[in-house]
């Protein structure tokens, strides 16, 4: 009788073939389907089907275009497919023995439930490991593995340093700790981490930014649990920075879930924050965030734009922070999915919400106030382009220039490309309200 038993290491490729292809097949999110499809893998498993999934979730179109030629325009289900690709990422990228690669991926299929596939994946296979497509002089969509409005959007942004940035698209990105200036001093955080053997290196553009040298599990960290620190990207922390609030100032953050930048705004001495997200579960997560802190904010489920609602009670803010919602172009190396997510047509929808955000919570903004808007978007048309605009628009609004070492200078503005300073991509503007004459 034949052995029914799953080859060994069939299951995490079969799994990592149904994220990549739950993912670029039917628009889902990574987060959203990676932990439903790999809960029933063991730990083992588990962790190798996220990390086959993500890393060919990010050089997708990279991945078909090294296999198409040994397709032989034949055509395919999606799984056959993202299996394809699995597998080539194994013989391409991973230290897997070939023949061990080969034989799982193949084996997966029966998983899959595309057993009639199992001589196609193994010759496409085998073809590839035998003459591998040479990519190396490729369109840079296909290099880069970006789809290609993303990256003509992205030579027209950043010109000569096209290369760089797209190169940084695709890097592991560091592991960020922002240090809860409440609990302890930066430099102890660092040397509790040291205590136990995790090396560090502390910013020097954010002043709470610790990086480890080596990433580890969340749960490695007690430090976390304890609320002495939090997992934020070191360029998102400048928020704080540059909203400066002092313990007097009424402060609205307008797009505040999950939370980071309102736990930080308070562990700086931010007195009244009113926290806003139109997402309740992303605002119980917020909640949550700022209970592991020991922090308080006054928190409501509110559209922004809509200052009329009940949200506001006509009383000025001296800071407001927007954290627009964007493309999220700048933290792709974190969110591998966003490459297949999004499309052009995302980015003007989203200019428009950025415009709107703006023009609706100016009203709300103290005489003299200051007002940071951020995007986490290595596009001008999130970034300068609004403010630009907004300032044409707003009579009473003053550019308010940012002196500081990161990033580069625009007209309106800082941006920082994905990679400085090891930070994500991200774009900073600071504006003040002209005081009444």
């Amino acid at each position: 009788m034949a052995d029914s038993r799953p080859a060994t290491g069939a299951a995490p490729r079969a799994a990592a073939a149904r994220v990549l292809s739950a993912v670029v097949d039917h628009g889902r999110s990574l987060d959203t389907v990676l932990s439903p499809i790999l809960a029933n893998l063991s730990a083992a498993d588990r962790s190798l089907a996220s990390m086959l999934a993500r890393e060919t979730v990010r050089w997708h179109r990279l991945l078909y275009a090294r296999l198409e030629p040994h397709l032989k325009n034949k055509p395919l289900q999606p799984l056959v497919r993202a299996l394809l690709e699995v597998g080539v990422w194994q013989l391409d990228a991973s230290r897997v023995p070939p023949h061990a690669a080969v034989s799982a991926t193949v084996a997966a299929t029966k998983l899959l439930g595309v057993g009639r596939a199992r001589g196609l994946v193994n010759a496409v296979l085998r073809g590839h490991q035998r003459t591998p497509m040479d990519t190396s002089t490729a369109d840079p969509g296909i290099q880069y593995s970006l789809p290609t409005w993303l990256v003509a959007a992205i030579r027209a942004d950043w010109s000569d340093e096209m290369p760089a940035v797209l190169g940084a698209l695709n890097e592991a990105p560091p592991l960020w700790l922002r240090n809860n200036a409440r609990a302890q001093s930066r430099d102890e955080l660092a040397a509790q981490l040291a205590g136990r053997g995790l090396t560090t290196c502390l910013s020097g553009m954010a002043s709470d930014a610790v990086c480890l040298d080596e990433p580890v599990a969340a749960d490695e960290l007690p430090e976390l649990a304890a609320g002495a620190a939090s997992i934020q990207d070191g360029g998102a922390q400048l928020a704080a920075d540059l909203v400066d609030p002092a313990p007097t100032d009424r402060v609205l953050d307008a797009c505040a879930a999950p939370g980071n930048k309102t736990a930080h705004l308070l562990e700086r001495g931010a007195g009244a924050v009113l926290a806003l997200d139109t997402d309740a579960a992303r605002l119980t997560t917020l909640e949550d965030n700022l209970k592991r802190l020991g922090l308080a904010a006054d928190t409501q489920v509110a559209d922004a734009t809509d200052p009329e609602r009940a949200w506001w009670d006509g009383g000025v803010f001296d800071r407001i922070l927007i954290d627009a919602p964007c493309s999220g172009t700048g933290v792709i190396r974190r969110h591998p999915d966003i490459k297949w997510l999004r499309r052009s047509s995302d980015v003007q929808s989203a200019a428009k919400r950025q415009l709107a955000l703006l023009h609706a919570l100016w009203p709300t903004l103290a005489p003299g106030g200051v007002l940071v808007y951020a995007t986490c978007s290595v596009l001008r048309a999130e970034g300068e382009e609004i403010v630009a605009r907004f300032i044409d628009e707003q009579a009473d609004t003053v550019a308010d220039p940012i002196y500081a070492e990161w990033g580069q200078d625009e007209m309106f503005g800082r941006r920082i490309a994905v990679g400085q300073y090891g930070f994500d991509g991200f774009y900073y503007a600071r504006l003040k309200r002209r005081p009444v004459a």
